[in-house]
């Protein structure tokens, strides 16, 4: 009776992948918080916690990239078992637009408060926008190469999708391969943008505004990186069909979706913030 299935429904397994994906998430922005503000665990261990830098973010960042690796794998192997049936597709789709739409709010927040802060200065700052204590970036220097680099992005990894769709899988290979790189380079690229900042996260609501949003952001490149890398992985060894190619499409989805967010902080945050 357990072996034979009257539904096209997949009833997943028991899994611990969820409880420890929530523990790495927390030990990450507890990590986060704690290097912000290293006086939180007690005056005494403030300068002990100040001269460890990041390291105590590090502990959650990599619990989180095991969950997502041990996850992910679990997931394949259902693909490959051939519980992914068109219904479960179609429920995986919804899925992946509802974890979108609450990035897309997660990014309205940092919006929200960078506005806030721009359309009304308060005094504290001078009354003005920017403040007049930060030197700026220059939008059409270092922040518009990143965004021609990410928009190239975007077109190689619409060129490996309509590649699969085709079934040229090397057309698929190289554009994701070429998406890859691109996706490091901006990363690349915006990692010697912060380290020649003239200001910091901690010089006031600009610089809060402006790391939060972007430092964000960024995160959510280096993710939707492994998330390609994993997919180049699958289509080397053949995993994708025109028929049958979710975890692609989600790739897909999301790197677009990161795309869209960067033009958005070009034009609000370097330009017009600026």
């Amino acid at each position: 009776m357990q072996s034979s299935r009257s539904h096209d429904y997949h009833l997943v397994d028991p899994s611990p992948w969820p409880a420890l994906g929530a523990i790495a998430g927390f030990l990450m922005m507890f990590g986060f918080v704690v290097y912000l503000h290293p006086s939180i665990l007690g005056e005494s261990r403030t300068e002990t916690i100040t001269n460890l830098g990041t390291l105590p973010i590090m502990p959650g960042v990599g619990l989180v990239l095991l969950t997502m690796f041990l996850w992910w794998r679990d997931v394949i192997a259902e693909a490959h078992k051939g519980d992914h049936k068109p219904i479960v597709q179609l429920g995986l789709r919804y899925g992946m637009v509802l974890f979108i739409f609450s990035e897309v709010m997660f990014f309205v927040a940092f919006f929200w408060a960078f506005f806030n802060a721009s359309l009304f200065p308060t005094p504290a700052i001078g009354g003005v926008w920017p403040p007049t204590q930060i030197q700026v970036f220059d939008p059409f220097g270092l922040p518009f190469t990143n965004t021609v680099v990410l928009l190239l992005s975007g077109t190689t990894v619409t060129w490996a999708h309509h590649a699969l769709m085709r079934g040229d899988r090397a057309g698929l290979i190289k554009g994701l391969a070429l998406t890859i790189v691109l996706g490091t380079l901006f990363t690349a690229l915006q990692a010697y943008e912060y380290t020649h900042a003239a200001f910091s996260l901690k010089d006031g609501i600009y610089g809060s505004t402006f790391y939060m949003a972007t430092g964000f952001h960024g995160l959510h490149v280096i993710i939707g990186t492994i998330f390609l890398i994993v997919c180049l992985y699958r289509a080397v060894r053949g995993d994708f069909s025109p028929r049958q190619h979710f975890g692609f499409e989600a790739a897909a989805w999301y790197w677009q979706f990161v795309d869209v967010v960067w033009l958005f902080l070009f034009v609000c945050v370097y330009w017009w913030g600026a």
